[in-house]
Protein backbone atom coordinates (compact mmCIF):
# COMPACT_ATOMS: atom_id res chain seq x y z
CA UNK A 1 0.00 0.00 0.00
CA UNK A 2 1.41 2.80 -1.40
CA UNK A 3 0.61 6.45 1.54
CA UNK A 4 2.12 9.90 1.17
CA UNK A 5 1.45 12.67 3.32
CA UNK A 6 1.60 16.05 1.40
CA UNK A 7 3.26 19.31 3.08
CA UNK A 8 2.80 22.64 1.87
CA UNK A 9 4.21 25.91 3.11
CA UNK A 10 3.17 26.40 6.93
CA UNK A 11 2.16 22.65 7.22
CA UNK A 12 2.06 22.04 11.05
CA UNK A 13 5.08 20.05 12.28
CA UNK A 14 3.96 17.69 14.49
CA UNK A 15 0.50 16.75 13.00
CA UNK A 16 2.62 15.96 9.54
CA UNK A 17 5.08 13.96 10.88
CA UNK A 18 3.55 12.31 13.83
CA UNK A 19 2.25 9.81 11.51
CA UNK A 20 4.77 9.75 9.46
CA UNK A 21 6.87 7.69 12.23
CA UNK A 22 3.35 5.94 13.78
CA UNK A 23 3.55 4.41 9.92
CA UNK A 24 6.89 4.14 9.78
CA UNK A 25 6.80 1.89 12.86
CA UNK A 26 3.92 0.34 11.16
CA UNK A 27 6.45 -1.08 9.01
CA UNK A 28 9.58 -2.60 10.80
CA UNK A 29 6.51 -4.14 12.84
CA UNK A 30 5.24 -5.57 9.33
CA UNK A 31 2.77 -3.21 7.82
CA UNK A 32 3.13 -3.80 4.11
CA UNK A 33 2.95 0.12 3.91
CA UNK A 34 5.52 2.34 1.44
CA UNK A 35 5.55 5.61 2.85
CA UNK A 36 6.55 9.45 1.25
CA UNK A 37 6.96 13.26 2.41
CA UNK A 38 5.88 15.11 -0.57
CA UNK A 39 5.53 18.38 -1.68
CA UNK A 40 2.61 19.54 -2.66
CA UNK A 41 4.22 21.39 -5.70
CA UNK A 42 7.60 20.88 -7.70
CA UNK A 43 10.18 21.57 -4.91
CA UNK A 44 12.96 19.82 -2.79
CA UNK A 45 11.80 21.10 0.60
CA UNK A 46 9.29 22.67 2.36
CA UNK A 47 9.11 24.85 5.57
CA UNK A 48 6.56 23.79 8.08
CA UNK A 49 4.39 26.58 10.66
CA UNK A 50 7.32 26.85 13.37
CA UNK A 51 10.26 26.98 10.55
CA UNK A 52 11.24 23.15 10.24
CA UNK A 53 12.92 22.75 6.58
CA UNK A 54 11.57 19.00 5.52
CA UNK A 55 13.10 17.49 2.19
CA UNK A 56 10.93 15.88 0.48
CA UNK A 57 10.85 12.46 -2.06
CA UNK A 58 8.74 13.76 -3.98
CA UNK A 59 5.94 16.02 -5.23
CA UNK A 60 2.31 15.63 -5.84
CA UNK A 61 1.13 14.23 -8.66
CA UNK A 62 -1.59 12.04 -10.52
CA UNK A 63 0.56 10.05 -12.52
CA UNK A 64 2.54 8.82 -9.15
CA UNK A 65 -1.09 8.65 -7.17
CA UNK A 66 -0.88 6.72 -3.69
CA UNK A 67 -3.56 4.30 -2.34
CA UNK A 68 -3.67 6.50 0.75
CA UNK A 69 -3.23 10.14 0.93
CA UNK A 70 -2.74 11.82 4.17
CA UNK A 71 -3.39 15.88 4.49
CA UNK A 72 -1.91 17.64 7.39
CA UNK A 73 -3.14 21.01 8.71
CA UNK A 74 -1.64 24.04 9.85
CA UNK A 75 -2.62 27.81 9.90
CA UNK A 76 -5.84 27.49 9.20
CA UNK A 77 -7.34 28.66 12.44
CA UNK A 78 -5.51 31.71 12.93
CA UNK A 79 -5.34 32.56 9.32
CA UNK A 80 -1.40 32.29 9.03
CA UNK A 81 0.04 34.30 5.95
CA UNK A 82 1.28 29.71 4.63
CA UNK A 83 -0.57 27.21 5.33
CA UNK A 84 -4.00 25.11 4.98
CA UNK A 85 -6.43 28.31 4.58
CA UNK A 86 -4.11 29.54 2.58
CA UNK A 87 -3.53 26.41 0.27
CA UNK A 88 -7.31 26.24 -0.08
CA UNK A 89 -7.54 29.65 -1.50
CA UNK A 90 -4.84 28.65 -4.03
CA UNK A 91 -6.98 25.98 -4.83
CA UNK A 92 -4.15 23.69 -6.80
CA UNK A 93 -3.98 21.34 -3.58
CA UNK A 94 -7.51 21.07 -3.64
CA UNK A 95 -8.38 20.32 -7.11
CA UNK A 96 -5.62 17.81 -7.27
CA UNK A 97 -6.92 16.18 -3.62
CA UNK A 98 -9.97 15.67 -5.30
CA UNK A 99 -8.94 13.77 -8.73
CA UNK A 100 -6.86 11.71 -6.82
CA UNK A 101 -10.35 10.89 -4.37
CA UNK A 102 -12.47 10.14 -7.62
CA UNK A 103 -9.70 8.00 -8.87
CA UNK A 104 -9.40 6.07 -5.62
CA UNK A 105 -7.42 7.18 -3.23
CA UNK A 106 -8.45 7.36 0.58
CA UNK A 107 -7.88 10.72 1.55
CA UNK A 108 -7.35 11.36 5.14
CA UNK A 109 -7.10 14.93 7.27
CA UNK A 110 -5.29 15.89 10.50
CA UNK A 111 -6.69 18.66 12.50
CA UNK A 112 -7.81 21.52 9.62
CA UNK A 113 -6.14 19.29 7.05
CA UNK A 114 -9.66 18.57 7.19
CA UNK A 115 -10.52 21.67 5.89
CA UNK A 116 -8.34 21.43 2.80
CA UNK A 117 -10.40 18.17 2.04
CA UNK A 118 -13.60 20.15 2.86
CA UNK A 119 -12.59 22.54 0.41
CA UNK A 120 -12.40 19.91 -2.12
CA UNK A 121 -15.87 19.13 -2.19
CA UNK A 122 -15.52 15.73 -1.18
CA UNK A 123 -17.36 16.01 2.11
CA UNK A 124 -21.05 16.94 1.34
CA UNK A 125 -23.40 14.65 3.60
CA UNK A 126 -19.98 13.17 5.48
CA UNK A 127 -19.37 13.02 8.61
CA UNK A 128 -16.07 14.76 10.15
CA UNK A 129 -13.70 14.92 12.83
CA UNK A 130 -12.22 18.36 13.37
CA UNK A 131 -9.93 20.75 14.95
CA UNK A 132 -12.94 22.50 17.32
CA UNK A 133 -11.68 25.69 16.89
CA UNK A 134 -12.53 25.09 12.79
CA UNK A 135 -15.44 23.07 13.24
CA UNK A 136 -18.15 25.89 13.32
CA UNK A 137 -16.89 26.55 8.98
CA UNK A 138 -17.72 22.63 8.43
CA UNK A 139 -21.83 23.36 7.39
CA UNK A 140 -20.96 25.63 4.58
CA UNK A 141 -19.11 22.86 3.16
CA UNK A 142 -22.14 20.13 3.87
CA UNK A 143 -20.36 18.39 6.52
CA UNK A 144 -21.35 16.99 9.46
CA UNK A 145 -19.12 17.50 12.59
CA UNK A 146 -18.64 14.55 15.11
CA UNK A 147 -16.91 15.22 18.29
CA UNK A 148 -14.89 11.86 17.80
CA UNK A 149 -10.92 11.35 17.97
CA UNK A 150 -10.89 9.76 14.64
CA UNK A 151 -14.29 9.48 11.88
CA UNK A 152 -13.76 6.98 9.05
CA UNK A 153 -15.96 7.06 5.70
CA UNK A 154 -14.22 4.13 4.17
CA UNK A 155 -12.65 6.62 1.17
CA UNK A 156 -12.24 9.73 3.75
CA UNK A 157 -10.76 9.71 6.78
CA UNK A 158 -10.50 12.37 9.70
CA UNK A 159 -8.96 13.34 13.02
CA UNK A 160 -9.42 15.91 15.88
CA UNK A 161 -6.63 18.26 17.12
CA UNK A 162 -3.03 18.40 16.77
CA UNK A 163 -2.07 15.38 18.33
CA UNK A 164 -4.48 13.37 16.85
CA UNK A 165 -2.12 12.42 13.94
CA UNK A 166 -0.56 9.29 16.30
CA UNK A 167 -3.86 7.61 16.31
CA UNK A 168 -4.56 8.18 12.59
CA UNK A 169 -0.90 6.60 12.17
CA UNK A 170 -2.53 3.66 14.57
CA UNK A 171 -5.65 3.64 13.17
CA UNK A 172 -4.60 3.13 9.47
CA UNK A 173 -2.35 0.65 11.08
CA UNK A 174 -5.18 -1.59 12.23
CA UNK A 175 -7.69 -0.96 9.14
CA UNK A 176 -5.22 -2.04 7.08
CA UNK A 177 -2.73 -4.43 8.82
CA UNK A 178 -4.88 -5.65 11.41
CA UNK A 179 -4.95 -4.45 15.23
CA UNK A 180 -1.83 -6.95 16.52
CA UNK A 181 0.50 -5.02 14.34
CA UNK A 182 -1.30 -1.64 15.40
CA UNK A 183 -0.69 -2.93 19.25
CA UNK A 184 3.03 -3.41 18.55
CA UNK A 185 3.58 0.02 17.61
CA UNK A 186 1.25 1.83 20.46
CA UNK A 187 3.14 -0.47 22.96
CA UNK A 188 6.61 0.25 21.60
CA UNK A 189 6.27 4.06 21.06
CA UNK A 190 5.10 3.90 24.77
CA UNK A 191 1.61 5.48 23.82
CA UNK A 192 -2.09 4.82 24.87
CA UNK A 193 -4.22 5.67 22.28
CA UNK A 194 -6.87 8.65 22.93
CA UNK A 195 -10.36 9.10 21.96
CA UNK A 196 -13.28 6.87 19.60
CA UNK A 197 -12.91 5.82 16.39
CA UNK A 198 -16.14 6.10 14.55
CA UNK A 199 -16.63 4.04 11.49
CA UNK A 200 -19.14 4.47 8.79
CA UNK A 201 -21.62 0.83 9.36
CA UNK A 202 -21.18 -1.42 6.73
CA UNK A 203 -23.85 -2.78 5.55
Amino acid sequence: MKIQIVLFEGFGELVALAPYEVLKRGIEAGAPFEIELVASRSQKEVVASFGVQVTVHDFLRLDNRPDLLIIPGGGWNHKAQHGARQEAEKGELTQIISAMHDEGTIVCGVCTGGMLIAASGILKDQRVAMHYLAKDELPRYGADYLGYRIVDEGSVITSRGVTSGIDLGLWIIERFSGAEIAAAVEHRMEYERRGVVWRKPVN
